[in-house]
């Protein structure tokens, strides 16, 4: 009985239609309000994801659910601000056109950028080669 039971549900788990594939999403449409990132379509989302590692946000901390072209959202005028930051010390100080300096460098992860050592870190003396001692 128990191998019949067995067989029967083998059977019935190999007869089953095979699960239909997600429905497939079409390219992405072309954005609409970009002030300061001129840069296509297919660039886009993997600098917009870049911005939110760099700060430990999601999305909508910059943008309004829904409607990304929206201006309504006050951090999306300073994340504007941000991003001439970054590129105009770039430009200015690395000739080789890399970014080198990011949301990242200050951000690192947080929404406000780390400007000191946390209150809790000690700072650390530099070591010497040589003791000075007279």
């Amino acid at each position: 009985m128990r191998k019949s039971l067995l067989v029967f549900t083998l059977i019935a788990a190999w007869a089953q239609q095979p699960p239909t594939d997600k429905p497939k999403r079409g390219p992405m449409p072309e954005p609409k309000n970009l002030k300061v990132l001129k840069v296509p379509g297919a660039e886009l989302m993997p600098i917009m994801r870049s911005f939110s590692a760099g700060l430990g946000v999601e999305c909508d901390f910059c943008h309004v659910k829904g409607d990304f072209a929206s201006d309504d959202n006050p951090h999306k005028d300073i994340a504007r601000k941000m991003i001439v930051m970054a590129q105009q010390i770039n430009s200015a100080n690395f000739p080789d056109g890399k970014m080198h300096v990011t949301c990242y460098t200050c951000h690192r992860g947080e929404e406000e950028p780390k400007t000191a050592p946390s209150a809790g870190s000690e700072a650390k003396t530099p070591k010497h080669e040589h003791d000075h001692k007279q």
